[in-house]
């Protein structure tokens, strides 16, 4: 195993980016408390040498570390730097899977972004990308790290009629679509792909499989990755007894190019917003509509007509639906550039009017 270097390793294989999380976790009192401890410690390299023995034979692995963080950390410029990683990678001939080693805590921001981002590519190029981590550190007792990352590098590496190329997510045997990921547990080992559509990574469910295909039939092109400085400023709001108006005008002397509005139950807000909204959308902020309860969709003009210009999130969270929503007004943006008419509704559509596998 070596650091990756493009067009220096010619000889097939996969490639292994890491970004630190609980799986490069170390806990200074396993024993006793494997819960209290430092996410981002061991670099992927010597993650990758703890399961090597059990690395199926002839398989060559290339690791890099893009970086070593907190998940909650995860930061808009890592993305853009993880995406173009990605990109490059799966151009490059002797890449033949990418496995990605992630915290849970932001790992369903990071696969909305790479699908939206890098779906297509990796179809194209019949390669998956998997994104896998951890709920334990790396030293603690029964450490679920390194069965993820085994499995992810099988999964990265079976022929790709077993499973089209894409961008999925392996974690507790099972594997999901990486847009598909929301963790909503605090502490399950399968947490962030519990309440995700999923199959098992030994044997393909064909129902699974025939809705992933729907989603990369109706992909049609991937998004510009913004640059370092250019993600456009967006900002989650969550709805709740008690809301003020001042909760969203405090954000209109801002710079805020665009709110999700984190409602209850099927996404409606406090009506104290109602006002302050309708100011937002004059001055031209993004506004997009989604629950706080965490599942289940958001519908367009459900339970009330939506605010003119106002989107619902479909089946993305919160935080998916900011980042498909940074990634859209970016589009725009770029589309505008180009001379083309084409709005940063007409771009969020794409991601949350996607079939959802049920």
């Amino acid at each position: 195993m070596s650091l990756y270097s493009p067009n220096t390793e010619q000889s097939p294989h996969i490639l292994i980016l890491g970004m630190g999380g609980t799986i490069a976790g170390i806990a200074p009192n396993p024993e006793q408390n494997p819960l209290q401890y430092r996410a981002g410690q061991v670099d992927i390299q010597d993650l990758v040498s703890q399961i090597e023995e059990a690395v199926p034979a002839g398989l060559k692995l290339i690791t890099r570390q893009v970086a070593n963080i907190n998940s909650r950390n995860m930061s808009e410029e890592l993305m853009t730097e993880l995406g173009l990683v990605v990109q490059q990678a799966l151009n490059d001939a002797a890449v033949k899977g990418i496995v990605i080693t992630h915290g849970t805590d932001t790992m369903e921001e990071t696969g909305l972004f790479l699908q939206a981002t890098c779906g297509k590519l990796a179809l194209k190029q019949s390669k998956r990308v998997i994104v896998t981590g951890s709920m334990l550190p790396s030293n603690a007792p029964h450490a679920d790290g390194p069965s993820n990352l085994l499995d992810a590098l099988r999964w990265a590496s079976t022929p790709p009629e077993n499973c089209p190329g894409g961008i999925y997510a392996v974690l507790s045997g099972r594997g999901c679509l990486a847009m598909d990921l929301s963790k909503r547990h605090a502490t399950a080992l399968n947490a962030p792909i519990q309440s995700s559509p999923s199959s098992s990574v030994t044997l393909i469910n064909p129902s699974w499989l025939s809705g992933v295909k729907a989603v990369q039939a109706a992909w049609i092109e991937d998004f510009p990755i913004p640059g370092a400085g250019d993600w456009p400023w967006v900002e989650i709001l969550t709805s709740h007894a008690g809301a003020r108006s001042q909760t969203i005008s405090h954000w209109l002397t801002s710079k805020v190019e665009g709110l999700i509005l984190a409602g209850s139950g099927s996404g409606g807000f406090h009506d104290a917003w109602k006002i302050p909204l309708e100011g937002a959308l004059s001055k031209q902020v993004a506004l997009v509509r989604t629950s706080r309860t965490g599942a289940g969709d958001t519908l367009a003009n459900i339970p009330e007509i939506d605010l003119a210009g106002c989107m619902a999130s479909g089946a993305l969270s919160a935080p998916r639906a900011r980042i498909a929503l940074q990634l859209a007004l970016y589009a725009a943006q770029q589309a505008k550039i180009a001379g083309k008419a084409l709005t940063w509704q007409d771009f969020f559509a794409r991601i949350a009017n996607l079939p959802v596998i049920r």
